[in-house]
């Protein structure tokens, strides 16, 4: 189960550590090992289109349907795309302009002074030569930010804590007088993913047979990690079908958070590792966010949800823009096997952790060792590269 650890005992720091810089790396080692074999089938392996509309209704069955298609897609593939979410077009579409502007029309020596070396926690600009793990293919720049109460429709509950424990405010904005409107174009955005992201935690509640308001205490100043991303298009545009040879590589990973929701524009990018180690390239859906589940959910449910392994290539001629929300859990929340997921006599394949001092680990491996685990961590036949916050 998990436990707020405000007023329980500390774990030791080294399992976090542990956990987070060599048990993320074995199970992508497995992970992509399997998947090498090519041994396997994709029967049961879809990416479906989960219309959520019903979940908002008063009726309980309603809401236990929709989390009964959730359940068979994190079971599968670990992916699924919603609809009848209840996030306004011209809220999406804002959050997107704002992604282009912030790429376009930002000087460079404004983005220099938001430069993430100058953050702890990964937080504000990054060029692209700054993160690249896979050469031309994947140049990208990026923008992020974290949750701060000021973005949360609610208030907060004035208990969020940065991933070390810090109270101060980590984000780095651009000045509005450089970039008129966009903060409140960002705040009007995540505020409604915030909402959307603890409303689909209900439903994992429903669906995993918890009470729907199971993890309402855990996400009343919870993590969440977003990213403006935009990816160029490539001097050497690829097929758009990935051959079934192509090396399993170039920043396949699987997030570290709970799940993750997925706005992006009409370029294609996003790839999904299938159980016999092809690619899957995700559809297009306009209006549709991309859900996929995460390395903690992945723990919670004892391995029963997918954190499914992915990687964003863009292969086509026009750019490519995304706004990728990592959902997390308080950082001060404990997470460990839940009760439902544990049969009699069965042990817990993975050890409890914390949140945030996890989450934060993950990211202090991928820019200590250039986005990616040390050499020897990831066997490089597989080109495979950990947790890298793409998409």
């Amino acid at each position: 189960m998990a436990t707020d650890t405000r007023d329980a005992p500390r774990l030791p720091d080294a399992t976090t550590y542990e956990e987070a810089r060599n048990g993320a790396a074995a199970y992508l080692q497995s992970r992509l090992a399997a998947a090498a074999k090519h041994d396997v089938t994709d029967n049961e392996f879809e990416v479906p289109v989960i219309d959520i509309s019903p979940s908002f209704s008063p009726s309980l069955e309603d809401r236990q349907a929709v989390a009964a298609r959730i359940q068979k897609a994190c079971t599968t593939s670990g992916f699924f795309y919603i609809t009848g979410h209840g996030v306004p077009q011209n809220v999406r579409d804002g959050i997107l302009q704002q992604a282009e502007r912030f790429m376009h029309e930002l000087s460079m020596d404004k983005k220099e002074a938001l430069h993430l070396k100058k953050n702890k926690f990964g937080l504000g600009w990054e060029p692209s030569n700054y993160t690249s793990i896979a050469g031309d293919e994947e140049q990208k720049e990026v923008f992020n930010f974290a949750y701060e109460a000021e973005l949360d429709p609610t208030g907060g509950d004035g208990l969020y804590r940065n991933l070390d424990g810090t109270k101060y405010k980590g984000n780095m904005w651009p000045k509005d007088e450089d970039l008129p409107g966009f903060y409140d174009a960002v705040k009007e955005y995540y505020g409604a993913v915030l909402g959307l992201a603890r409303h689909l935690f209900r439903l994992f509640a429903l669906s995993l047979n918890l009470p729907e308001t199971y993890f309402d205490s855990m996400t009343t100043h919870p993590g969440g990690i977003a990213r403006l991303l935009y990816y160029p298009p490539p001097k050497n545009p690829q097929p758009v079908s990935p051959s079934s040879e192509e090396l399993i590589g170039l920043g396949a990973h699987s997030d570290y958070e709970c799940f993750t929701l997925l706005l992006a524009s009409s370029t294609p990018g996003l790839e999904i590792l299938k159980p016999s180690g092809r690619w899957h390239v995700a559809s297009y859906i306009p209006g549709a966010f991309i859900i996929n589940v995460a390395d903690f959910l992945m723990r919670w449910t004892n391995g029963r949800y997918k954190s499914t392994v992915h990687r964003v290539v863009n292969r086509g001629t026009e750019a490519r823009y995304s706004v990728p929300f990592f959902f997390s859990v308080n950082y001060d929340t404990v997470i460990e096997t839940l009760p439902t997921c544990l049969k009699e006599g069965e042990e817990s394949t993975w050890k409890p952790i914390r949140a945030g001092e996890y989450i934060l680990e993950r990211l202090n491996a991928t820019t200590q060792y250039g986005m990616g685990f040390q050499e020897q961590d990831v066997d490089p036949k597989l080109g495979g590269q950990s947790g890298t916050h793409l998409q």
